[in-house]
């Protein structure tokens, strides 16, 4: 994985490859201090498949640290910078580190963890920097005058990675990222996105996350700059935009909402965007319409994926207008399959199962094999690799993906099938709402909804109805002041299914 950086390096090494608030680093200075970081590593008795635990706020330094475990043949296990210590013990004793970092606020709670030695980021980074300058001061001297430590040799198949999906229970689910996977994935989603060399791609998300992650990589293949912008106010988000001459926005639900408010209010010329790439869950037409009219020019590209294939489809930007409710085309030299139950391929335009096939699919979840023989199977036929994704959606005669609700969305009321996705897709095309959370029926609820808005449940109600058929009419609505998120700008519906329960007893 770390070749990609070091191809950057030898073509464009005065370029700028990386920026946060406080500076830039060209590629040349950003594969030194990988370099330097591997080094340190090194020296720390960190070889290749050990673990490297690090919970650090996004940073040109941590992109170094990522390519430098690469390089040093350890796997990179990033965690958000506010995760609990109630899910870092369980991630902890899954991930079992050798070695972990944190800065002055996380290195405490990480030590008491007890589960492998911890450094304290500025006397990590006091190291590295001073490793990087001896490194830049011997370049092109003679190899024997002062040798680079070999890397520990690596193999395509090693573990580059492990990603903790998002979750709010303790058990911990962590994305086994083989190197070869990752960089097929980062090099097909370039191409299918038309990442361009002098794109700015400006990313709001964290490097523990494979949106954050994989923009640090798919910039590096595209040789242009990405901007790290998770720690920044949302009030500054346009200034900051405009100031980095921001081109490329990557965005969930939840972000593209805080913009187009922001855009609403702004009296300047727009930031030179020119394309909104989204994930997570699917954007309301209004919030579509909204970014059209405040970026004049810029496409909004939806896409559907999930971190166990980094992505499955794309809708390819120059159709960003078309088919409005496909999710996109396959990645380059991928497949989707639509299954029924017994695995079996339905008929075009019939809703199944939606199943991945291609050198993108992951190679399962760390020590969870239980778990990882139900997503990732083979074809029975070819051995290729799949997976399961538990979502179901449907493909047009041309191959264009229609994503219809993931496992727990689908449920069935007053004997009509229907999906959280369609109620949240007709609440958020109300004027005024700024969030909503469809919460299917259980044994202990019927069908509600809660929204983010200054409207009264009566105005909602009246909305819902000139939009949905009677049976689809949640029987519980709920405003909120303030919207419950996860880490990662999703909706946080165990927070707002617990509210509910606790309403009900």
């Amino acid at each position: 994985m770390h070749a990609l950086l070091d191809e950057a390096a030898a073509e464009v090494p005065d370029a700028s490859a990386i920026r946060d608030a406080n500076g830039a680093w060209s590629y040349r200075r950003l594969a030194a201090f990988s370099h330097a970081f591997a080094d340190w590593l090194r020296a720390h008795g960190v070889g290749r498949g050990d673990r490297v635990l690090v919970q650090l706020p996004s940073s040109r330094e941590l992109v170094a640290m990522f390519y430098g475990t690469s390089r040093s043949g350890a796997v990179f296990v990033s965690l958000n910078p506010v995760m609990k210590p109630f899910h870092l013990r369980s991630v902890a004793e899954n991930a079992e580190p050798a070695l972990i970092i944190g800065d002055a606020r996380t290195a405490g709670p990480l030590r008491e963890l007890g589960a492998a030695p911890v450094h304290e980021l500025a006397d990590v980074l006091a190291d590295v920097t001073r490793r990087c300058a001896d490194l830049e001061r011997t370049e092109g001297q003679e190899p024997a005058a002062t040798p680079r430590p070999a890397a520990a040799p690596a193999h395509p198949d090693d573990v580059a990675a492990l990603i903790y999906t998002s979750g709010s229970t303790a058990a911990p689910k962590a994305v086994v990222s083989p190197h070869r996977q990752v960089v097929f994935a980062t090099r097909a989603l370039t191409r299918a996105l038309g990442y361009r060399r002098d794109d700015v791609v400006f990313c709001r998300f964290p490097l523990s996350w494979d949106y954050g992650l994989y923009k640090v990589l798919m910039t590096c293949v595209a040789r242009c700059e990405v901007v790290l912008a998770d720690g920044e106010s949302d009030f500054v988000l346009l200034k900051r935009m405009r100031e980095t001459g921001a081109t490329v926005v990557p965005i969930v639900p939840s972000l593209a909402t805080i913009i187009t408010q922001l855009a609403r209010r702004d009296r300047e010329e727009p930031p030179p965007v020119r394309m909104f790439t989204n994930t997570g869950a699917a954007l309301p037409q209004s919030t579509i319409d909204a970014l059209r009219k405040h970026f004049p020019g810029a496409r909004v590209v939806r896409q559907y994926g999930q971190t166990e294939a980094k992505r499955i489809t794309v809708m390819p930007p120059e159709q960003d207008t078309e088919r409005p409710t496909a999710v996109g085309l396959p990645l380059p030299g991928t497949r989707v399959l639509i299954l029924d139950p017994e695995g079996a391929a339905v008929p075009t335009g019939q809703t199944g199962e939606i199943v991945a096939e291609g050198p993108h699919v992951m190679s399962g979840y760390w020590r969870n094999p239980e778990v990882s023989e139900r997503t990732f199977r083979t074809d029975p036929a070819t051995g290729a690799p799949r997976l399961h994704t538990g979502d179901y959606g449907s493909l047009d005669e041309d191959g264009y993906l229609y994503f219809e609700g993931r496992r727990d969305d689908m449920f069935k009321r007053k004997g009509l099938r229907m999906s959280t996705l369609e109620i949240e897709s007709a609440a958020m095309d109300i004027p005024g709402v700024r969030a909503a959370a469809a919460l299917a029926p259980t044994d202990r609820h019927d069908l509600a909804l809660f929204v983010e808005a200054d409207l009264d449940v009566p105005t909602i109600t009246d909305e819902l109805i000139a939009r949905l058929e009677p049976a689809k009419i949640p029987a519980v609505v709920r405003v909120l002041s303030e919207f419950p998120f996860t880490l990662h700008g999703k909706n946080a519906r165990q927070e707002l299914a617990a509210l509910l329960d606790g309403e009900n007893q």
